[in-house]
């Protein structure tokens, strides 16, 4: 079975109702980055960062997956199917896909702020996280998120499940957010790469890449269509 990797960003969620941090009506027009997405914004008020991942994890409460998280759960049947997600949310799963590696963490677990080793899968009744609420080793609960200055610890097995790509797909991503965008880069010359996006994109770095101009649920119903034609 032939192995498709996908990589996930923003735009795959956006239809189902998950706000992007980018764009008009982001995130980020809210809470200045800084504020909720650093190690230096934790410090300063782990209040307000506790509770902005705390309303994350309600909306999340309140979507579903799209038919374009569905399409992909159901490319697993003809495709050894690998997701690669810079999302945070869980919709993926929610779908039924089985392999899911998260770049930047996951929004549905919490972990020791001095043991990131203790990591604890919240129930969804259970989204709200107190300050006080600590790990058994007395160190406060915090996002198992990874923030910008912190490591982004899962590249390196991205970048090798990358390289073992005979198609490749990119679904609603700027291509701009390092190390993620680097990925583009490791995929096999031989496999044959998309990129789903109803924007305008600059793929001048990387000009045998087939732009498939749709909307996420759309986008996979179209590249399903595609490698199934190449089979």
């Amino acid at each position: 079975m032939k192995k498709l990797v996908v990589l996930t960003g923003a735009g795959m969620s956006a239809e189902s109702g998950i706000k992007t941090f980018r764009g008009s009506g982001g995130l980020w027009e809210n809470y200045p980055i800084e504020a909720v997405a650093t190690p230096e914004g934790w410090k300063a008020n782990p209040e307000l960062v506790t509770q902005f991942y705390n309303d994350r994890r309600k909306q999340l409460l309140e979507v579903e997956p799209n038919a374009g998280h569905y399409e992909l759960a159901a490319m697993e049947k003809s495709f050894d199917v690998q997701i690669i997600t810079q999302n945070v949310d869980n919709l993926h799963e929610r779908a039924g896909s089985s392999n899911v590696l998260h770049l930047h963490g996951e929004l549905t677990k919490v972990r020791g702020e001095v043991h990131s080793e203790y990591i604890v899968e919240l129930k969804p009744e259970e989204y709200e996280v107190k300050i006080g609420d600590r790990t058994p080793y007395g160190d406060q609960l915090r996002p198992h998120i990874v923030w910008f200055h912190e490591m982004v610890t899962m590249i390196d097995p991205a970048m090798d499940i990358v390289r073992q790509a005979d198609y490749f797909a990119v679904i609603g991503s700027s291509l701009v957010v390092y190390p993620a965008a680097g990925l583009l880069h490791l995929v096999p010359r031989r496999s044959p790469s998309y990129v789903i996006d109803p924007e305008e994109l600059s793929l001048c770095r990387f000009p045998d890449i087939v732009h498939i101009k749709l909307p996420a649920s759309k986008g996979v119903k179209k590249l399903h269509s595609l490698l199934l034609e190449q089979k």
